[in-house]
């Protein structure tokens, strides 16, 4: 694999921080005007054209019933008003005991852990805490939306280190140009949106062992842990000198398919998360209350429950692969997640934003661009991908894959 120069979004100075967080997000123009997301944009041409619009990362189905019953029974019973800003005892001991349970992770449920508004707040909380002007922010690319608009935010600069088709890991040799003396935070997506790759453990090492040179915070976002197929997802917290300097991520709403809840959580050494909850408390302070003693709840469900989860979600995974290659796209299988990217290039397609766009027309399926999870080096590396949920119901999955098995007679 060839070896690249990192890429840097270094904030231009007296600019407005919510212009600093949308050239983040990739939503300013080149004339400086505010731009909408793909996903809305995508999102409305699907409604336009009544397509099915695995474009979106959620799930179209509700979670356990027993969970979705203990939130209207707190609700009922008048858990309506402020949690602790630390979350609710009953989740941070659930969240403790889950660590423990499926990665041997000793973690106190007083000092040690967050509840938050959706896994999103926890990160923009660890990187605001962390991370400002002069500081270096490094993330994998491509990356999640949300984090290239709170490094914007935070003043910091924006360094990626890029993962490459097929397989999507890091590059070691790309990874260590990566990291600078400036280095503060580097954030760690996996299992990896929009790639769908899991780590391997050799890669997650290197990652500790830089973090560790350059003396960094290492900020996980875990949100797909119990998605992954076939290979068991690895804490990086559970490696040889990670502990001590990392900030463990996840969240209720893609294990238990409730999304629109935004019940979250950070773990970590003490003075870390203290720092953090420092930042957090003048965002939300705290946030659904009803949930999270339902939340505590489906941490503890039986193992059954996440094994079966994940694997109905592969056999969709699987499902919507039929389709994609049927349709004559080049497709790289996910490891986990709720996504797959394939390539257009096979069908003579090199810009998959304009395919993105004319896709619910076309076939009546939507998808959204890799390009738009890049800066604009890596979105020409990614300019013929597109990424397609799987997290949808059966007849969904299999009307789109029959959708898409029409597209080569269409382009």
């Amino acid at each position: 694999m060839t070896t690249e120069a990192r890429t840097t979004i270094t904030p231009a100075s007296g600019t407005a921080p919510w212009a600093r967080a949308a050239r983040g997000a990739n939503l300013l123009g080149s004339d400086g005007g505010l731009g909408i997301t793909i996903f809305e944009e995508v999102t409305a041409l699907a409604q336009q054209h009544a397509a099915i619009n695995l474009g979106q990362g959620f799930p179209d189905e509700d979670g356990p019933q027993e969970i979705l019953e203990a939130a209207r029974t707190a609700i009922a019973e008048g858990a309506n008003q402020y949690a602790p800003g630390q979350g609710l005892a009953v989740l941070r001991h659930a969240i403790a005991e889950h660590q423990e349970r499926f990665y041997g992770l000793h973690v106190d449920p007083q000092s040690e852990v967050i509840v938050s508004t959706g896994a999103t707040e926890s990160i923009a909380a660890a990187i605001l805490a962390f991370a400002g002007p002069g500081d270096e922010v490094l993330t994998f690319e491509p990356f999640y939306d949300s984090y290239g608009a709170v490094i914007g935010l935070s003043g910091a600069t924006h360094t990626t280190a890029p993962l490459r088709a097929p397989d999507f890991q890091p590059d070691a040799a790309g990874l260590e140009a990566a990291f600078s003396e400036r280095t503060r935070v580097v954030v760690v997506n996996n299992p990896h949106n929009p790639t769908g790759s899991v780590f391997t453990r050799p890669a997650l090492e290197l990652i500790v062992q830089l973090a560790e040179r350059y003396g960094a915070i290492i900020v996980t976002d875990e949100v797909y842990e119990h998605l992954t197929f076939g290979s068991r997802h690895l804490p990086i917290a559970s490696l040889p000198r990670a502990a001590e300097r990392t900030l463990t991520i996840s969240s209720a709403g893609k294990t238990f398919s409730v999304t629109g809840w935004k019940v979250g959580w950070l773990s970590g050494p003490a003075e870390l998360v203290a720092k953090v909850r420092t930042v957090k408390t003048f965002l939300t302070y705290t946030s659904g209350t009803p949930f999270q003693g339902a939340v505590a709840l489906g941490l503890g469900l039986p193992d059954e429950y996440f094994s079966s989860t994940a694997a109905t979600l592969r056999k969709k995974r699987d499902l919507l692969g039929e389709g994609l290659r049927a349709a004559g796209f080049d497709v790289f299988e996910p490891q986990g997640t709720f996504f797959t990217v394939v390539d257009a290039a096979p069908l003579g397609i090199d810009d998959a934003t304009d395919l993105a766009r004319r896709l619910p027309s076309l076939v009546g399926v939507a998808a959204i661009p890799v390009a738009v999870f890049c800066h604009e080096e890596g979105a020409e590396h990614t300019r013929s991908m597109l990424r397609f949920a799987f997290c949808k119901k059966f007849d969904v999955i299999e009307e789109g894959a029959r959708r898409l098995a029409t597209l080569r007679e269409r382009v």
